[in-house]
């Protein structure tokens, strides 16, 4: 049990993830976190920002472009995982019930987004945890027109991976003693992804509520 938490413990923490695993970890954790059901718990923003500043720093010996290619093929390719997954297995996911690593709750948070922001959900999914993971599934679950989805699949992972590991090699580079402040840049992330999804649940409460009245 003690070994089950502490590898958990592992792939939580972002630094000790591109210390010891490299590129080729960062890519995996990215592949899953974005359209794999069990991997919404997976870092992401945080770990592009971090590898982003640990390349900038040379720590991560990596060119920025094999960086970069890697980790968009990386988020590309999870989330038409993903996509395909609702699309061939939605009647299954519907019906899935509770469990420590999926609860029906995720769809819903996840269905509210692309009410919200139509097909364009899945650029801003990209900055938003779980909903980045559960987006394309639900996509796929809706049978989004394969064209449109690999349009916004395209787009936001650009975006999400130019302005995250782009900012943080930026960073790292003009600023390399940012190094020694890395828990706080995890808090930093951590604060505005909580302040997100609690902000987008209580707006969606809200509406909720409006709609009842």
């Amino acid at each position: 049990m003690n070994q089950i938490a502490e590898f958990f413990q592992y792939l939580l923490n972002s630094e000790e993830i591109i210390r010891t695993g490299g590129l080729v970890l960062i890519t995996l954790i990215i592949f899953v976190e974005n359209g794999i059901i069990f991997g919404f718990f997976l870092p992401g923003d945080y770990l592009l920002f971090l590898s982003g500043v640990f390349a900038g720093t040379k720590i991560l010996n990596v060119p920025l472009w094999i960086l970069l290619l890697c980790i968009f093929s990386a988020a590309v390719l999870g989330s038409l995982t993903g996509y395909l997954t609702g699309y061939y297995f939605g009647a299954r996911i519907k019906n899935r019930p509770d469990s420590l690593f999926f609860k029906q709750k995720y769809i819903d948070d996840t269905r509210a987004a692309f009410i919200r922001y139509g097909n364009g959900a899945l650029i801003v999914a990209r900055f938003l945890p779980v909903v980045r993971t559960f987006a394309p599934i639900l996509a796929g679950l809706i049978h989004m027109p394969s064209r449109f989805f690999i349009l916004y699949n395209i787009i936001g992972a650009s975006i999400w991976v130019l302005t995250l590991v782009g900012g943080g090699f930026y960073f790292g580079e003009r600023f390399p003693w940012i190094i020694n402040y890395v828990h706080w840049v995890i808090i930093f992330f951590l604060a505005i992804t909580t302040f997100t999804v609690v902000r987008g649940y209580l707006n969606a409460r809200k509406e909720k509520q409006a709609e009842k009245v």
